[in-house]
Parts: C-alpha cells; structure tokens; sequence
C-alpha cells in the first residue's frame, strides 16, 4: 500500500511513497503492518498524515525524530485485506493479479504475472515467462480480458515484443 522514503523535517515525520488513489485514503486503512527490507514486521496504529507538496508525510505515534523516521527508509506498508473495500467492476487489486498466466490473443503463452507499476501514465503489467514482457495496463487497447476462475489474463500484444 505504500513505502517510507526517510525523514520528513526534524520532529520525526516521514515522507511516503503511497499506493492508493487518492494517495491520503492510505490513512484509512489501518493498523498498518510495516515489513523492513531484513523481513521484519510490526504493526502499527494511528498513523496520521497529510498531502504536502513534496508529497505524503506521515506521523507515526512511536516515531519521534528525525533519526527514528530515517530508519523507516524502504520500510513498506501493508494493510489487511479485510479492510479493503471490493473493487469496482472492471477494477482490480494488483495482488490479486499476480501469478495469473498471460497469453496473448493468438494464444502465445507469456508466462505469468510476476508484478505491476504504474509510470504516471498508466500502470504496466510484467509478465515473466520466457523472457520479460511490459504491457501497459490499459483496458481494452492491451489488456482484453481478466478472466480470475480461469487463472487469466489476455492480451493484445506481439510475441515480439
């Protein structure tokens, strides 16, 4: 849902990179359970935060200076999926694509999702198969069909590419 960039000013705030749309809703969904880059994890609750122009600044209630909120740097945020709201028709969490199979329209196997991202312009999809493919996640232009009982996702895109 989200990831720690270090410190924000001097009194422990923390700048964070946010998944969510908008990128302030990450708020309402708590208790957070953050992961470091060594795998450990802890929970917390009552993290507050707000939009500032260089970005999303939290404060979290055991973070209480510039070093504690440093030490958060690549320190991601997750969040139970129970307090997720279903997504919309047509809409999907990324989680729930990964390890999908991909195949193209004349039937290529891709592989499967390893993983997504988004560029600002749209969000891309990286199937992992024989070799790595980036297809950009735009419905229905690229991505044609997400069909989840069947474990696939259909593309429009060249076996060359």
């Amino acid at each position: 849902m989200g990831r720690f960039h270090g410190g924000f000013g001097i009194k422990g705030e923390v700048k964070l990179e946010s998944f969510t749309d908008p990128p302030e809703r990450l708020f309402k969904y708590q208790p957070w359970l953050l992961r470091d880059a060594q795998g450990r994890e802890r929970e917390c609750t009552g993290a507050k935060g707000r939009v500032t122009p260089k970005g999303v600044v939290a404060v979290l209630p055991d973070i209480a200076d510039r070093d504690a909120a440093d030490a958060l740097r690549g320190t991601e945020v997750f969040v139970p999926r129970s307090t997720l709201p279903p997504p919309a028709p047509g809409e999907y969490y990324w989680v729930d694509l990964e390890g999908l199979r991909v195949v193209n329209s004349e039937g290529v196997d891709f592989g499967t999702v390893s993983h997504l991202f988004s560029t600002g312009a749209n969000d891309v999809l990286v199937a992992q198969g024989d070799r790595e493919r980036m297809i950009p996640f735009v419905q229905p232009d690229y991505i044609t069909s997400v069909d989840f009982d069947a474990g696939l996702v259909t593309v429009d895109w060249d076996a060359d590419f």
